[in-house]
């Protein structure tokens, strides 16, 4: 199928600002009668195979009004949105609206959360399957998680627990996606573009499209110019990334898998410099000794100026 990417005819335009200013610029400022935007990119996890207990693994969400739509499902992911929903007031990750899920791919940090997902919202009351995009490969992934916990569901289907008004609401609806168009609603276009992870033969990033904001997100991958080709001037853009600097001290073999599967500071830079983000911020960080100021100084050291951020887990943005 030929890929649509009506996001040629975006203008593209280079925003040099203070790293400081970044994440004030993303949020509102009350004092100056700013609201917040109604399309929002809320970091749920920006880990990586790695245990990092600060790091829960990769999740990220675009709110638009009271609409989630999840991208990825790391470890932690219905905690993670739990607690955005509670300490920043977005109720639309309260777990019980949990709904809509994009995956990227089909590495087990990116979808060992799906049984959570799929399961504890609905325990928690909600009304609806899960609606799941992702590369060939999802619909028999998800079949299996209903196969797997298949005794949890018929006792709790069928015992005591009050889910007459949601019975079926366990199940998953699954989409397996091509590059290209893939969904629509009132509040937003999403696309699907390929990226290049290593021997991964389908693996995707999103181009979401809201009333007021454009996010793109990269998923995992190496260097490809599909990336600047679905940015192109969006309004953010979140990308993957590992320390350069440290990439030296690494062995000759995890050399070679980070190379075919994952993007440098030095690489992304030059990325963002074509893609012209007015935003670009770093995730599923591969930091190897450095941390999110070494990552930002590696990215301004091989000369992109633009506005970027090292992300954390649960920013908003």
């Amino acid at each position: 199928m030929k890929m649509a990417r009506p996001w040629r005819r975006m203008p593209a335009s280079a925003h040099v600002l203070l790293l400081g200013m970044a994440l004030c610029a993303a949020t509102a400022v009350s004092a100056l009668g700013q609201t917040s935007p109604r399309t929002r990119l809320v970091i749920l996890g920006t880990g990586t195979p790695n245990a990092d207990p600060e790091r829960s693994g990769p999740a990220t969400a675009v709110v638009v009004d009271d609409q989630a739509y999840l991208v990825d499902a790391g470890a932690g992911i219905v905690r993670r949105a739990a607690k955005a929903a509670r300490d920043d007031h977005i109720r639309a990750l309260a777990p019980n609206r949990l709904d809509m899920l994009f995956l990227t791919h089909l590495h087990s940090d990116h979808t060992v959360g799906l049984p959570d997902l799929l399961l504890t919202p609905w325990v928690l009351d909600r009304p609806d399957p899960l609606t799941v995009f992702g590369p060939p490969g999802t619909k028999r992934m998800m079949d299996l998680i209903g196969q797997a916990w298949s005794e949890d569901i018929a006792i709790r289907r069928d015992g005591l627990e009050p889910h007459e008004h949601n019975r079926d609401a366990y199940r998953s609806v699954v989409h397996e996606i091509e590059p290209g168009f893939v969904y629509q609603d009132s509040l937003v276009k999403v696309y699907a573009f390929p990226v290049k992870h290593g021997s991964w033969a389908h693996a995707y990033g999103y181009r979401f499209e809201g009333p007021d904001r454009t996010i793109v997100l990269s998923g995992d991958t190496r260097p490809t110019d599909a990336v600047v080709e679905a940015c192109n001037g969006c309004d953010v853009l979140v990308h993957e990334v590992y320390s350069a600097a440290r990439f030296a001290g690494r062995s000759p073999e995890w050399q070679r898998y980070h190379k075919a599967f994952h993007t440098s500071t030095t690489e992304l830079a030059d990325i963002a410099r074509r893609a012209h983000p007015k935003l670009l911020v770093l995730y599923h960080q591969l930091y190897w000794g450095t941390d999110d100021a070494g990552l930002v100084k590696e990215i301004r050291a091989a000369g992109y100026t633009g506005r970027v951020v090292s992300a954390a887990d649960l920013d908003v943005l």
